[in-house]
């Protein structure tokens, strides 16, 4: 099964579009296998209509940052006027998303606003990345990544682990709650098993799921506190749970994508061989994961049944 898996992923990134109309045809799908979105496409969701909105955060300059709608193979510019959008969720009739030191808030119609912007927040920000809908509906999650520009000794390639720079990392990533009101708390304090937060997922019994960036550890908070449920995983970004309790972690800086057994924890590399793995979006009752390639600027199709 996992060669299979790894064969399929394969054909995407080798034959794109002539691979989309069997896959479509098999799962019923109406989204291309892959599909080109833009420069630096970071975060996926479902939102209005059931169409699927991705963050593009394009260049590095204030402003040329987009959210773009995918209706099938149309892919089309739904807001704009963003500075470095990366997390995206729909909660509450809305889309969230975070920019920076702030979190934007999107209407139906793609008009743009600011749901807390950095001065809000109870402690200092660094760097906001993640989100993800709390199960209320009336609030979301997202990480802030702490010293993010501290993790790499070159662009793309992390210290390595048991350098003077792993360990001293500083220890300032955190998870923060954000009620659709505005209202501000912190889920997930600093601590040495997060130190660089990225991504961020509520799973199937409503806990809080982490995926810790610089360290590559997978992190579950429940009621007997925060443990590990992965490791090894560095560059960790997207982590989400389905309704049997296995779990799904993209890493950005490997490259890949695995699958987290729920009866032994047991780890299946579903891709590998991408450009970056981002921020995907899980779609269970279609058996795959939509995940956004940042470096090649498409969004693929990851089977994961």
């Amino acid at each position: 099964m996992k060669n299979t898996k790894l064969i399929l992923v394969s054909l995407f990134l080798l034959f794109g579009a002539s691979f989309n109309t069997l896959f479509a045809a098999h799962h019923g799908a109406k989204l291309p296998a892959r599909l080109e979105v833009g420069e630096r496409p970071e975060s996926i969701t479902k939102g209005f209509d059931g169409d699927y909105f991705v963050t593009v955060m394009n260049g590095k300059e204030e402003g040329d940052g987009v959210v773009k709608r995918i209706h099938g193979s149309k892919v089309t510019v739904f807001a704009t006027g963003l500075d470095e959008p990366k997390g995206i969720c729909f909660v509450g009739g809305y889309l969230f998303t975070t920019d920076l030191k702030k979190v934007r808030q999107i209407d139906s119609e793609g008009n743009v606003t600011i749901l807390v912007d950095t001065d809000d927040f109870p402690l200092a920000v660094s760097y906001l990345n993640d989100a993800a809908a709390a199960p209320e509906g009336d609030a979301i999650y997202i990480t802030d990544m702490g010293a993010n520009t501290k993790m790499f000794k070159e662009p793309g390639a992390l210290w390595p682990i048991g350098s003077n720079e792993y360990k001293s990392m500083p220890v300032i990533g955190r998870v923060y709650k954000i009620h659709l009101n505005g209202t501000i708390s912190i889920s997930i304090n600093s601590n040495g098993l997060m130190t660089n937060p990225n991504g961020v997922g509520v799973g199937k019994d409503g806990q809080l799921m982490v995926g810790a960036f610089f360290k590559g550890n997978v992190l579950e908070q429940t009621d007997l506190g925060l443990s590990v449920i992965g490791h090894g995983m560095r560059g960790a970004d997207a982590v989400e749970q389905d309704s049997k309790g296995n779990y799904y972690v993209s890493s950005w800086s490997q490259a890949k994508v695995w699958k987290i057994d729920a009866a032994d924890h047991n780890v299946t590399i579903l891709a590998e061989g991408l450009q970056s793995a981002a921020d995907f979006y899980l779609e269970e009752d279609k058996g795959r994961l939509l995940l956004p390639d940042m470096k090649a600027g498409v969004v693929i199709t990851v089977p994961i049944q």
